[in-house]
Parts: structure tokens; C-alpha cells; sequence
């Protein structure tokens, strides 16, 4: 258990949120973006530094006045518990989550202890800590929120119909242990709602990409090969279909659902910039020609490798429940932030 005189002193006029998991990839886009843009706000970061999680992610905010880290486990209600009431939460942002999909083919248990017990333990100490009973609030505690941050992938696959796209109302059929988690968890956090009244929001993104994403996705690993001239691996036939969202979009999505989304609802995220795998390849690449000229095109890496098991054919999100309903609208286009993307990495490769 943390030592309570390691933490900095703690200003009582702050609005104090816990946020699991930003040491990964979307959680520390959204750190430094949410603390600058909100001064009023104080985030506890929980993570418990597994694979995906680097602090180096976090660098620019380490020492923040208004932000502070403690590396443990979501599953951990002990600690948790502890959290709430050193800090006195009035919010929670939910990020953590094991989210690669060939690594839940390959060891499903991690997915389903950390997505749903992990998500189960945060949702009942926020209830526990947040209301007397079922539907009554402590006074002190009538704002406070659950944000549970989910993924497109609940949905499970799509036709090749460009009509035919996800929305809020489309039923639950994940195809992978990583997706089924993820939508296990999704129905705990409805039910918390729906049975005790706790103030919930779900945001369902479709694929992010952009700075600080971990070195096994796809962007990062065909940015990475193409560099060491290494084969860059694509699946089956590459004509997988994604709907890719851009990382600091993502974090205004979550930003407007978790201040003006409307209890109990969900928020569908979507970038509507639909890419097969090989177009995402054969754009990097070409980008990369130019940036970073070799011998030969980059694209003479691109190898295809045997398709993995529940491979979706398609995934796409229609976001106008978010851009309608709460102005959200995506500032990039693929063609925009892969660019971004791309400068990024060539500074940290």
C-alpha cells in the first residue's frame, strides 16, 4: 500500500478523478491534454505498468502539480478503496484494459481478470464511496461520474456494405476474448447503472493510432519494419477493413462525453476513415519514401502472413449520436494525422 506522506500536498478545492491505465497509449494523449485544459482538475493515475504501459509516455507531466501516479492493479480492491478515500475521487476515467487481440488468443485468463473483475472492482468501490443505498446519492457526491472507455470490436464484424455501420443500438457479438471482455465489461457498467442508479457513461472507439501507441500495433510495427528494412507483416489478404480515429480526437470525444453526455447513455467515437490494412501499409510506406528516402520503395517490404484466428472483416462506427448530440467532430482525417503519426515515430525510431 502506498505511503499517503509520499503523495503531494493535496489543494481540497480540486475536483479529484481517477484514471486507470494512462501510462498506455490513449491514456497519456489524454493526461496532458485533459490537465492543461482543465485547471480545476486533480488526476490520480493507477496503472500497473504491464507491457503496454511506459512512463516515458508521461514524461512531459511527471512532475505536474496536479498529477500524480501510483503504480498498482485495478483488481485490487484493497487499494482502490484506499485510493478513494486518501484522495476522495469524484470521478472516474476508465482506460485501463489488456487490449491486443492475438495476445487474448494466446492467454485469454490476463483478458477476463483485468476488463471485467478490474472494471467490476473500480464500479463498486465508486458506488460504495459515491451513494448511501441504491439511487441515493451522499451530498457531497451528486456529481460524480464512472466513464467507462471501450472499444468497436463489442460489435463484432461488418458486411462489406459501406451503408451498413456500427451504432449504439447495434447488438453485442464479440469474436475474440479480447472483444468479449470488453463487452462483458461494458454490461457490468450498464448494469451499475440500471440497478443502483451510479452516474455511467460508455464511449465505444473504433481503431486509434497516432503518437505514444504500443511498438506491437499495426502503424507502429510497419513504421518500425519498413526503418530497419525488416519484412512488414500483413494479415491474410490485407483487406481487412478498419475505421481509424485519431488519438487526440479520441481524447475530445471522451472529454465532451464524460462533462456533457447524458447519464446511463453511450457514445459511439468514430474517425469515418475507413482503411484496409494494406492501404494503411502502402500509404506509410509512400509516405516514408518521401520523408525518409531508401534505395528502394518501402513498399517492396509489405509480406503477407497467414491470416490470425477471428480475424473481423470489417469494422466501421457511425458518430453522429456524438457529433449531433454533443458537437464532437473529428479534426484529422487519415491522410492528415498519419502524417503527425509518421514524425513522431521517426523522432523516437
Amino acid at each position: 500500500m502506498p505511503n499517503k506522506n509520499q503523495f503531494k500536498t493535496h489543494n481540497s478545492k480540486l475536483i479529484t478523478i481517477l484514471v486507470t491505465g494512462c501510462a498506455g497509449f490513449i491514456g497519456s494523449n489524454f493526461v496532458p491534454y485533459f490537465l492543461e485544459k482543465y485547471p480545476n482538475y486533480k488526476l490520480i493515475n493507477l496503472d500497473l505498468l504491464t507491457y503496454a504501459g511506459d512512463l516515458s509516455n508521461l514524461k512531459e507531466v511527471e512532475n505536474h502539480p496536479r498529477y500524480e501516479f501510483i503504480k498498482g492493479d485495478i483488481t485490487n480492491r484493497e487499494l482502490v478503496e484506499y485510493i478513494f478515500t486518501t484522495f476522495d475521487i469524484k470521478g472516474v476515467i476508465h482506460f485501463a484494459a489488456e487490449s491486443h487481440v492475438d495476445n487474448s488468443i494466446k492467454n485469454p485468463e490476463i483478458f477476463i481478470q483485468t476488463n471485467v473483475n478490474g472494471t467490476f472492482t473500480l464500479l463498486d468501490v465508486a458506488y460504495k464511496y459515491w451513494m448511501k443505498k441504491p439511487f441515493i446519492h451522499k451530498d457531497e457526491y451528486k456529481e460524480c461520474r464512472f466513464h467507462h472507455i471501450s472499444t468497436d470490436e463489442v460489435y463484432g464484424t461488418l458486411s462489406q456494405d459501406p451503408k451498413d455501420l456500427f451504432t449504439e443500438n447495434t447488438p453485442y457479438a464479440p469474436n475474440s476474448p479480447y472483444s468479449a471482455s470488453k463487452a462483458s465489461s461494458d454490461m457490468i457498467v450498464r448494469s451499475y447503472h440500471e440497478t443502483y442508479g451510479l452516474d455511467t457513461i460508455i464511449t465505444n472507439c473504433s481503431n486509434n493510432y497516432g503518437p505514444k501507441q504500443h511498438d506491437e500495433k499495426l502503424i507502429p510495427t510497419i513504421i518500425r519494419n519498413a526503418l530497419l528494412q525488416k519484412p512488414i507483416p500483413i494479415y491474410g489478404d490485407g483487406k481487412n477493413i478498419r475505421d481509424w480515429l485519431y488519438v487526440l480526437d479520441h481524447c475530445k470525444g471522451i472529454d465532451l462525453a464524460y462533462h456533457k453526455g447524458k447519464s446511463g447513455e453511450t457514445y459511439n467515437i468514430g474517425g469515418r476513415n475507413e482503411k484496409t490494412n494494406i492501404y494503411i501499409a502502402q500509404k506509410i510506406c509512400e509516405i516514408l519514401d518521401e520523408l525518409k528516402p531508401s534505395n528502394t520503395s518501402y513498399s517492396n517490404l509489405i509480406t503477407y502472413v497467414e491470416d490470425r484466428a477471428g480475424h473481423d472483416k470489417r469494422y466501421a462506427i457511425d458518430a453522429s449520436k456524438i457529433e449531433n448530440k454533443l458537437d464532437w467532430k473529428a479534426n484529422e482525417n487519415f491522410e492528415s494525422g498519419i502524417v503527425k503519426t509518421i514524425e513522431w515515430y521517426l523522432k523516437k525510431y
